[in-house]
């Protein structure tokens, strides 16, 4: 398995990961390869967006034309007043 060495950590940022890891049951070391794993498998996902997602859905039972994906915009949960 290989190493990894992060020189000039921040302070700050080292007690944010030890309060995380903690919180999660895990070491520093184990949380950041758990940070890693989701970094990249999020990233390697990217090829598309939610419109190609939604077209590669029902292009089974006919969706005709491009769903265009729509960049730059925060989602966020529907408010019911």
């Amino acid at each position: 398995m290989a190493q990894l060495v992060v020189r000039n950590l921040e302070e700050r940022l080292r007690i944010r990961l030890q309060r995380r890891a903690a919180r999660h049951g895990r070491s520093i070391k184990e949380e950041i390869v758990v940070i890693l794993r989701d970094a990249l498998r999020d990233s390697d996902s990217q090829d598309g967006g939610v419109g190609t997602e939604i077209s590669a859905l029902f292009s089974r039972i006919g969706l005709e034309g491009e769903v265009p994906e729509i960049h730059g915009h925060l989602i966020a949960p529907a408010t019911f007043d």
